[in-house]
This record gives C-alpha cells, structure tokens and sequence, in this order.
C-alpha cells in the first residue's frame, strides 16, 4: 500500500516540480474521500495537476470546461425520448464519473454551480424525479480563477462548504520552473504517465485514514478552533459541523500520508487554512478593511493553547 502511495507522489512530482506542499494537500483530499477546490491565476497548472490525479489513479475521468452558457443537464445530464422504443430514458452527463474536473468553475452561473451540490454531498444526482447513484469512488476537483478577473462568479457559500480543501499552487520557485521548461521541451510530462493506483488500493487507503487514531485532547484542539470561528466578532458566519467532520478526516488523511497511525496538533495546524478559511463569511467592517479568511484562521489558531 505504501508502495503504491509512492509511486503516485512521484507521478505528480514529475508534472508540478517545485510544489510538494499543495501536490500533499491534494493527496490528502483524495485519501480523505473529499472535493479539492485549486485557486489561482490562469496558466499555474491547476488543470494540468487535475489531469496528472486522473491518469495515476486509472479510473473514470470526465472533464467539463465551465463557461456561462452551461446548463445543469450539460453536467447532470437529461431525460430524452427514444422515439424507435416510445419511451423516455436517462442519459447520464458527464457527471457519472470517478473523476470530475471542474475546470475554471467560477466562470459558470450559480445556477449551474448549484447543479454540483447533490452530487458532492451525497453522490448521487436527482433529474426528472429519479435519483441515480453516481460511481464510487466520486471526487471533484474544481479549478477556478480569482473573482477579481473578469467573467467571474463568486461561489455560494453552501458549495464551497461541500471541498474539503481550497487552496493555491502559486508560481514556483526560479529552478523549479527552468526544469519545467526542460521538461516540456520534447513533449509533456503527462504523455508518459502510467497507472500507479487503481480503485481497489484507494478504496482500501481511504478505509485506513479512517482508522487513524485521533485522540480525545486532539479533537477537542480541533473543535475549539471550529468553535472559535463562530463566536470571532468580525466573522459574520463560521465553521459548519460539515467543516468539523471534514477538518476531522483531513486530519486523519495528513497523518496518514506521513505514515503515523494517530493524527498530531501539528495536523490540524497545517491543515486549519485550507480546510477552514474557504468556510468563513466575514462581517462587512472586515471585508472592507481588507483582511482576508486566511488571516483570520491564523490568528485564531496562534490564540489557541495547544494540547500537550
């Protein structure tokens, strides 16, 4: 199993070099059985890293490029009349996938975002009526540009409580990059990408992060940051219970990925920006005084005494 854990590390790294951190927290979303939701400028290799997910785990793959004219059966898919047989049938989207990308996702209306929420929560989608379980495992990795560019919609809050993780890959570092360029010099790293887990071995990771132990004085370090985001004054709405129970298993899926069988402070330290400030509404005076849900978190996690 941890062979295996290896050799898809090592898969994503001879894509995005220079990136071990945010290639980490993807693979902590995926042990944790979450949604990832990757931010930053075009061309940082958001979409690129979502492909590398794709191609090392060898499931089902679907990809749907979000623009403002997409519609909800565009994803969902519909209910269509076979005229040869005189009867209705249902026409799975794109959706009926192990592996969604959501590329650049803010770009769709909300009610096109919206069509997701079902599907994210509950793995399964409603249409016409009729419920229909999507496969297992299901994961959504949703690309987006900031909301500052233009053609942009900000996401509602309910779906961005539904990814485990938001955050950015940013630009790497000067020798990292010049040995992208040399990579992509004869053709793309992601042509020479060979399975290295299949849905078996995740599925049995996946049941191991649920075993890892957290113990009692851990997750209450954990609960009192939760709880300290919904009584902060400039903080307008805070963590959900949803947010604890995935800060609990992301928990559980970083310690695992650093091969320890009981999860660490450190743990939900490391995880409390990408897990938590994605969940936060800020009251207006914050917003407007230019402070940001990141920040926030930080403060609350430097203010709160740590378990011994």
């Amino acid at each position: 199993m941890r062979a295996e854990l290896e050799r898809l590390k090592t898969n994503l790294a001879a894509v995005i070099q220079g990136k071990e951190a945010a290639l980490e927290l993807l693979l902590i979303g995926v042990l944790a059985g979450g949604h990832v939701l990757l931010e930053d400028v075009p061309g940082s290799g958001k979409t690129t890293l979502a492909k590398a997910l794709a191609r090392s785990l060898s499931m089902q793959f679907s990809r749907v490029q979000f623009t403002p004219d997409l519609l909800p059966a565009d994803i969902l898919g519909s209910t269509l009349l076979r005229p040869g047989e005189g009867a209705f049938s249902f026409q799975p989207g794109p959706i009926f996938t192990n592996i969604l990308l959501a590329d650049e996702i803010n770009r769709a209306s909300p009610r096109t975002q919206s069509a997701l929420l079902e599907a994210m929560n509950e793995a399964q989608v409603t249409v016409d009526g009729q419920t229909h379980a999507l496969p297992s495992p299901f994961l959504v990795i949703a690309t987006q540009n900031p909301v500052d560019f233009q053609g942009t919609y900000p996401l509602p809050e309910a779906q961005l409580d539904r990814f485990l993780l938001r955050f950015a890959l940013g630009y790497p570092a000067p020798e990292a990059e010049l040995a992208v360029l040399f990579a992509h010099r004869l053709t793309s790293p992601l042509d020479a990408l060979q399975p290295s887990m299949d849905r078996a071995a995740l599925r049995a990771m996946q049941d191991e992060v649920r075993r890892v132990e957290v113990r009692e004085p851990v997750a209450r370090y954990l609960l009192r940051l939760v709880v300290a985001t919904r009584e902060h004054p400039e903080i307008e709405l805070g963590v959900s219970t949803r947010g604890a129970l995935a800060y609990f298993r992301a928990a559980q899926a970083c310690a695992f990925l650093q091969g320890r069988a009981y999860v660490s402070p450190e743990d939900v330290q490391r995880l409390a920006g990408p897990v938590l400030a994605h969940r936060l509404t800020l009251a207006p005076q914050a917003r407007y005084g230019g402070r940001t849900s990141l920040a926030f978190v930080q403060d609350i996690v430097a203010r709160t005494p740590v378990p011994a």
